[in-house]
């Protein structure tokens, strides 16, 4: 565990760090939990869009969790601007107008663009992190990429920039969208 969450060491010396009254271990777990439903969810909702096919359910799912999992890092003790906190506000911004462009506007005009591109973009910020966090913690990936520079992390950032740029691309190409929206729950 990096050393910052535990007590007596790190950035906070002598202190148990609780948060939302879970303990770091705790709130990490439910955070990975919130993450993993945020990504499942997505996985589901984003593709059946480039069919055509809106599943509200799932997309509320998607769109609430994923900004769950932005709000919810950003509890999380650091100290000082981090990669993780701009990818947590660069999420959660993308992930406002997106709340707009699907609740707000019913994926009418434009909106169905903005969402297509700002939900594009909210999933793969969250499969971005899953990556890198995958090359951290998975001892097999470590070893093929223990600095996050290597050959191996590279390919596969850049083989899910490009599966993204295809869903957005495919999302945006789906005309019948903004008719199936019509009937959206958050519920």
């Amino acid at each position: 565990m990096d050393p910052r969450f535990r007590g007596g060491d790190g950035n906070f010396p002598g202190r148990k760090i609780i948060i939302l009254g879970l303990s770091i271990p705790a709130f990490i777990a439910l955070h990975v939990a919130i993450s993993l439903v945020g990504i499942v969810s997505g996985l589901v909702a984003l593709p059946a869009m480039a069919r055509g096919h809106v599943l509200p359910k799932m997309q509320g799912l998607f769109l609430v969790t994923t900004l769950l999992t932005s709000l919810t890092g950003f509890l999380f003790p650091f100290r000082g601007f981090t990669p993780a906190i701009g990818v947590g506000i660069l999420s959660t911004l993308v992930l406002i107008i997106a709340f707009a462009a699907f609740y707000g506007l019913g994926l009418r005009g434009r909106a169905r663009g903005i969402y297509a591109v700002t939900a594009t973009i909210a999933l793969w910020l969250n499969l971005f992190v899953l990556v890198v966090q995958g090359f951290l913690k998975v001892p097999a990936l470590n070893r093929l990429a223990p600095t996050g520079t290597e050959p191996p992390f590279l390919a596969a950032q850049g083989l899910l920039l490009i599966v993204m740029l295809i869903l957005g691309a495919a999302i945006l190409r789906q005309p019948r969208l903004a008719r199936k929206a019509a009937s959206r729950s958050i519920a």
